[in-house]
């Protein structure tokens, strides 16, 4: 069977022909500007706090025919004080959530205290995004963290972190976070054998990923399994709960991976798979396949898109 690159605008078809199904509602965290930030001085609106979607991510989830819908911060230390019940009233209402990367962890989330001032990241999306991954584990609803939000969904179950891979690791050097490349920086991971990841790739288990960080899991989570490792200095890379239905993360930005990369790995089948517990877990009463969400001919297409 012929499978649509990752981002095939078609996918979109699979969700709605022949069987009508109503488009999934896929909660997405939001990244979170503080005006006090040193980078913007701007006045305006950038005087103000702004909770966003970074372009990427909204694109990557529409283009399988997901909708995306970004979740602000919904309690009074994330600045946006809208009643303790809303959170599970998204987790009701959505079908599922993606983590989007950003700002570091705050080291004292997982009871530590900052090496350097730089590395104190940021508590209050902690906070926030900690409450909404409780929320839809709560409401059995799939969560997939992306970068910083795999390394969350780890510190949230109990895991610790690296707070700066080249000091703590410094074998690591420029592998996982080259400033000037940002997502044009590149590596390969190893998919652990007999995992989730291999399963779903069975012929593609070395494969080449971007890399934007520079922390990274240092104790796993309990009740958690290695999906993949950096085979350069067996960093992790992915990580998938094995106490839930869907719970996982990939340390690398699949939202990034342009359309018919060849030399880059196709995230297409790990966003079917996400999309597919997604569905499940929406209670349609009729049963969805891998099979069927990827049953598109090969777009063929060129066209991607640039990060925003």
């Amino acid at each position: 069977m012929l499978r649509p690159r990752s981002g095939d605008p078609r996918i979109f078809e699979c969700l709605h022909t022949p069987d009508k199904l109503r488009p999934l509602l896929i909660g997405v965290s939001a990244r979170i500007y503080y005006p006090a930030t040193p980078v913007l001085d701007l006045g305006g609106v950038w005087t103000r706090t702004l909770h966003y979607l970074e372009q990427s991510a909204a694109v990557w989830l529409a283009r399988s025919g997901a909708l995306p819908v970004m979740v602000p911060g919904v309690d009074s230390r994330s600045l946006a004080l809208i009643g303790a019940d809303q959170i599970d009233r998204y987790a009701q209402a959505l079908d599922g959530l993606v983590l989007q990367g950003g700002n570091d962890v705050c080291p004292a989330t997982y009871g530590e205290e900052a090496l350097r001032p730089e590395w104190a990241g940021d508590a209050i999306r902690d906070h926030y995004e900690l409450n909404l991954i409780d929320a839809f584990v709560q409401a059995g609803k799939p969560v997939f963290g992306i970068c910083r939000g795999m390394q969350l969904l780890n510190v949230a179950f109990g895991g610790t972190l690296y707070q700066d891979l080249p000091t703590q690791r410094p074998q690591t050097g420029e592998t996982h976070f080259a400033r000037q490349a940002y997502e044009q920086n590149f590596h390969h991971v190893d998919m652990v054998p007999g995992g989730w990841l291999a399963h779903l790739y069975p012929n593609a288990r070395h494969c080449r990923v971007n890399s934007i960080h520079h922390q990274g899991v240092k104790d796993l989570a309990p009740a958690f399994r290695v999906e993949a490792r950096c085979p350069d200095d067996d960093i992790v890379e992915a990580i998938r709960s094995t106490r839930h239905p869907f719970v996982a993360g990939v340390q690398w930005h699949p939202e990034f991976h342009g359309i018919g990369e060849p030399t880059v790995f196709d995230d297409s089948k790990l966003l079917a798979d996400f999309l597919l517990a997604c569905r499940r877990a929406s209670e349609v009463t009729e049963p969805v396949t891998v099979e069927r969400v990827m049953r598109l001919p090969s777009h063929g297409g060129k066209h991607g898109f640039r990060p925003s």
